[in-house]
C-alpha cells in the first residue's frame, strides 16, 4: 500500500516538475496550473482504463461474515467508492451480513440494545488504489432483520436486489454511476431517498406495493410508468393504492445529469 501511494505521489511530482521546466525554458506561458490539472485527468483517466482492462487479475478476495447477535433491526453504512456493488438476500443465522469482497475491507460492529451498528468500507486509501484491482463487493443480509442501509458510493455499479429483504430506510448518495433497486415487497413502509450526479438510476417497484414518488432533476431524462404510478404535479408521482397498501413506498429522487426510471 505505501509502495502504491509513493507512486502516486511519485508521478504527481515529476509532472508538476516537467510543467515548471517548460515554463523556465519558455515552452509554457502562465501559470502552470492551467496544465496541470488538465494532465493530471487526462493521466488518471488513462489510470481508470488500465483498471477496467485488468479488471480481478490481481484481486486478493476477503470473505467476512458479521454475526446478528440476537438483534432485531441493524443500521449498515456502506463506503464503498468504486467498483460494482451487490446487495442482496441469503444469508442466514447466525449471521447478520456475508460478503465476499475484492480487496482489503474495514468493518465495525456494534450491538446497541437490539440493533447492530454497522459500518463498512475499503480499506485502501484513494491513492492506494491500483490498475487492476478488484473492488467489488457482492453482500448477502439476513431477510429475518429490519434493516436501515445508508450507500455512499462514487465510480460505481450498484445493484440492490431488496425483494426478500425488510428494508424500512434506504439512502443512497452517489457521483458517476449506474444504481439499479428492487425495493422490498414485504417490509411495510419503506422510506428511499436517492441523491445521485452524473448516473443512470433505474428503481423497481414489487407488485402490490403501493408508491408515492418525488423526483427533482437538473437535466435528467426521467421515465415514470405513468400508467402504474399516475403523475399528481411537476415531478410528483403516485400509485393508486398508495394510502391502502399495506406494503408502501416513499420514494425521493434527486439527480443532475443522467436517466431516471420508475417502474
Amino acid at each position: 500500500m505505501r509502495l502504491r501511494g509513493s507512486l502516486f505521489w511519485g508521478i504527481v511530482l515529476i509532472i508538476l516538475a516537467i510543467l515548471l521546466l517548460a515554463q523556465q525554458m519558455g515552452i509554457l506561458t502562465g501559470s502552470i496550473f492551467n496544465y496541470f490539472w488538465p494532465v493530471i485527468a487526462i493521466l488518471f483517466g488513462i489510470w481508470l482504463l488500465i483498471g477496467a482492462v485488468g479488471r480481478g487479475r490481481r484481486s486478493e478476495s476477503q470473505t467476512v461474515s458479521i454475526p446478528r447477535e440476537n438483534a432485531n433491526s441493524a443500521r449498515i453504512k456502506f463506503d464503498h467508492g468504486a467498483g460494482r456493488l451487490n446487495i442482496h438476500g441469503g444469508a442466514a443465522d447466525p449471521d447478520v451480513l456475508t460478503g465476499l469482497f475484492g480487496a482489503e475491507m474495514d468493518y465495525r460492529s456494534k450491538l446497541d440494545g437490539d440493533r447492530l451498528e454497522i459500518r463498512l468500507r475499503n480499506a485502501a486509501q484513494f491513492w492506494a488504489w491500483y490498475p487492476g484491482q478488484n473492488l467489488d463487493w457482492d453482500i448477502s443480509l439476513n431477510k429475518d432483520v429490519l434493516y436501515d442501509l445508508k450507500i455512499d458510493s462514487g465510480a460505481s455499479a450498484t445493484n440492490l436486489n431488496l425483494t426478500d429483504l425488510k428494508v424500512t430506510n434506504l439512502e443512497i448518495d452517489t457521483g458517476a454511476s449506474s444504481t439499479e433497486v428492487e425495493l422490498p415487497a414485504n417490509a411495510g413502509t419503506t422510506r428511499v431517498d436517492i441523491d445521485s450526479g452524473a448516473s443512470s438510476v433505474k428503481v423497481s417497484v414489487p407488485a402490490g406495493v403501493g408508491a408515492n414518488i418525488h423526483i427533482k432533476s437538473g437535466v435528467a431524462s426521467v421515465h415514470v410508468d405513468t400508467d402504474r404510478f399516475h403523475r399528481l404535479d411537476n415531478g410528483v408521482y403516485q400509485s393508486d393504492e398508495y394510502n391502502n397498501s399495506a406494503n408502501r413506498a416513499d420514494i425521493n429522487i434527486s439527480s443532475g445529469v443522467g436517466t431516471i426510471e420508475i417502474k
